[in-house]
């Protein structure tokens, strides 16, 4: 079932990708458009989740003076923390809900990769059995190790032999995973043999998980900055543990998937860029609209008070 499940999530994306290829004819661009559309079309979600992130920032002197005056009341802290959410239409767990969304999107990508036969191309079982027949009596030889990536192999192969494969097969595609002169189907852990020599292709593999690194901490430092708290050391760990867990995993997986993690991460660092200008000002705007209807509502308060007191004097006289 959940194979089932797992294989209608990737549907979507492998069109959408497959789409790009066609369109352009280089996966790498075709990568890249794919991460910026989803980018595109999660935006709206994930502008409501900033509004409330910022607005939780701002609203931490206040939760800490209530952590403080009821320190020694917890139930006491915690309705005084609900009305204080409530107060200020926060809901403190929307700011976490969608930053597990690109989760389900990297695993559903890496088995379109890792499998581009039957999710890029989608084709059946029995497709590919008759593929990897011809394939085999073309000199195909499936690897000892590595099962996992069969398929690139296969895809591989079949791209340097298209003239025999062209027109067998309904949805075949020749597919080319070359891009900037660097082979995507690669892994980067595989070249280090041949470093520093190999030229560009090798170095552009090894450099590729840096740069996924990099920017992935420059998001992380540009979300960070919004934040008007200094961060704590679990923060700070987790700031320069993700980088580290791409620069693990860009070695691990083929390249392809570290031009998604480059472009996901550059797109992010801009978008956070954007809305923290943008919602940094409109929260204040709205601070200021507040502070200013709690103007007119004393002095509104103090005039109702006058003009009772008025009345009453004129009754006693």
């Amino acid at each position: 079932m959940f194979a089932q499940i797992g294989y209608y999530i990737c549907v979507p994306f492998a069109w959408l990708t497959r789409m790009f290829y066609s369109l352009t004819g280089s996966y790498g661009v075709a990568l890249i458009l794919f991460t910026l559309v989803v980018k595109l079309v999660i935006l709206p979600f994930q502008m409501k989740s900033k509004k409330s992130m910022l607005r939780m920032n701002r609203m931490q002197g206040k939760i800490k003076d209530i952590q403080t005056r009821f320190a020694n009341n917890k139930e006491r802290q915690q309705q005084e923390m609900a009305d204080l959410y409530a107060k200020e239409g926060v809901n403190p767990m929307s700011g976490c809900l969608w930053s597990f969304l690109p989760f389900p999107i990297l695993i559903a990508l890496y088995y379109i990769i890792r499998t581009p036969l039957r999710f890029f191309m989608n084709l059946s079982n029995e497709v590919i059995d008759e593929i990897t027949t011809l394939a085999t009596s073309l000199g195909y030889t499936a690897p000892a190790s590595n099962n996992a990536y069969e398929q690139i192999y296969l895809t591989d192969f079949i791209h340097d032999h298209w003239a025999d494969f062209a027109g067998k097969f309904d949805g075949l595609i020749d597919l080319d995973y070359s891009f900037l002169g660097v082979d995507l189907a690669s892994q980067p852990s595989q070249v280090m043999s041949q470093f520093p020599g190999g030229g560009w292709p090798v170095w552009g593999l090894l450099i590729m998980p840096f740069i996924a690194a990099a920017l992935q901490l420059v998001m992380s430092m540009v979300s960070m900055k919004a934040s008007s708290n200094t961060m704590n050391s679990q923060s700070k760990m987790m700031m320069y543990l993700f980088p580290l867990m791409t620069v693990w995993m860009g070695f691990m997986f083929p390249a392809a998937l570290c031009v998604y993690w480059i472009a996901n991460a550059a797109f992010s660092a801009i978008q956070e860029m954007i809305l923290n200008k943008y919602f940094g000002k409109k929260l204040e705007e709205e601070e200021t609209d507040k502070e200013r209807e709690k103007r007119e509502k004393r002095a509104a308060k103090m005039q109702a008070a006058r003009e009772n007191y008025n009345k009453q004097l004129e009754q006693a006289n």
